[in-house]
């Protein structure tokens, strides 16, 4: 199991794999990671994934995208988290930020069919890395117990903080329960990492939160309100994903460098692109200038470059920040113990997510059912790689919506 050993060039080009194939949302991509990084190359053992995702689950920002970092850093060190988030992110960012310095609405209806049969792989995809997860993680009464549990709560409860009150419950859960089998759910030590770079990290994530609001009142130009305006939608979402989006209204619609028509195109597009959700900051930023009529497109990409990197930086940091404390936390026996609660009740967090939203926004009849059964199946005996059962689907979609 390599830990710092693969090259920055094969960490690049997989994750671009996954950024031109991991449809679905966050919740689709960990599991398009685990089937790549756990069960197909088993770099990564189980435990060591969901405890990474536990932290993700953890802090502010995108999760699908910090989990995509930590493993990056866990491959192949600070270059290693920059280059996978590179490789996961640019291929939406290039296709959004083209169309918002087109200035124009996405047609979803063009690609209807594709969506929905790229809709129905992730289905399938999720079904089978929670059944993966589910069996290494909750092998026994007490822990599949409490991920019935957490996953009960989380689907009656219509509030982001339920998240926390979940895995903090699940940690409080473990601690007092699960002592006694910390010793067979053994894993490799810590990776030594640097805690005067961590710590280095951590500094600049709230110094930014202090320091950029001064700079926009100081800036006559707007650009460090521009950056102010993103970087603290990444840093202050809690819940990832499609809870940022009353943050980014807030902060590009209210202060009126969007407008709300705009706004709703780009957020169509985002969902007909794969990878993750919050490069729906590449196309605000290139409509900020676009749809001011702007100075051309030269502007436009550099100002679609800063937001994209602004929205991401706070994620970064707190990973790079955060990640060697809790790789060496996460060794100690009571918070092993509070770990195995954790990542127990993070099974019920994704099994919540399969069945609200992704199962009931599918809209499944027979046809569709049929064909997750069958994507399961596939991933399940490995018949096809994750690519090729991607690319089937977006083929059987098209098919189905031209009958």
């Amino acid at each position: 199991m390599p830990i710092g050993g693969v090259g920055l060039w094969q960490i690049f080009l997989i994750f671009l794999r996954l950024g031109l194939t991991s449809f679905g949302g966050p919740v689709a991509h960990i599991g398009y990671f685990r089937e790549e990084f756990v069960a197909r190359r088993k770099w990564l053992s189980d435990v060591r994934y969901a405890d990474l995702v536990a932290l993700c689950q953890f802090v502010p920002g995108p999760a699908s995208s910090q989990v995509g970092m930590g493993i990056g850093m866990a491959l192949g060190g600070l270059r290693g988290s920059l280059v996978a988030w590179l490789g996961f992110t640019m291929p939406s960012a290039i296709v959004l930020a083209a169309l918002g310095m087109a200035f124009v609405g996405f047609d979803l209806g063009a690609v209807e069919g594709i969506i929905r049969g790229l809709k129905l792989v992730a289905v399938g995809v999720v079904l089978h890395a929670l059944l993966g997860m589910a069996r290494s993680l909750c092998p026994d009464v007490p822990r599949a117990l409490l991920a019935v549990l957490a996953a009960a709560i989380m689907i009656a409860s219509e509030t982001v903080m339920a998240q926390f009150g979940v895995i903090l419950g699940g940690m409080l859960a473990g601690f007092l329960m699960l002592r006694d089998k910390v010793g067979a759910d053994a894993d490799p030590g810590p990776v030594r990492r640097s805690a005067k770079g961590a710590v280095a990290a951590l500094c600049a994530f709230f110094t930014l939160l202090v320091l950029l609001p001064i700079l926009a009142k100081l800036d006559s130009t707007g650009l460090f309100a521009v950056i102010d305006g993103f970087y603290r939608s990444g840093a202050l979402v809690f819940g990832g994903g499609h809870v940022v989006l009353p943050l980014l209204q807030n902060a590009v619609v209210t202060p009126g460098w969007v407008d709300a028509e705009t706004f709703l195109a780009g957020y169509g597009a985002t969902q007909a692109v794969p990878g993750p959700i919050f490069t729906f900051a590449a196309y605000l930023g290139a409509a900020l200038h676009t749809g001011s009529g702007g100075t051309g497109l030269l502007v436009s990409a550099t100002t679609s470059l800063v937001t994209l990197i602004a929205i991401f930086l706070p994620a970064w940091l707190l990973v790079v920040g955060l990640l060697p404390f809790w790789d060496r936390m996460r060794h100690i026996p009571s918070m092993r113990a509070g770990l195995m609660g954790v990542n127990a009740a993070v099974v019920g967090l994704l099994a919540a997510v399969l069945y609200d939203p992704i199962w009931t926004g599918a809209n499944l009849d027979i046809f569709d059912i049929g064909c997750v059964i069958l994507v399961f199946a596939i991933l399940q005996w490995r018949i096809a790689p994750v690519w090729a059962v991607v690319g089937a689907g977006a083929l059987v979609g098209y098919l189905t919506g031209l009958l």
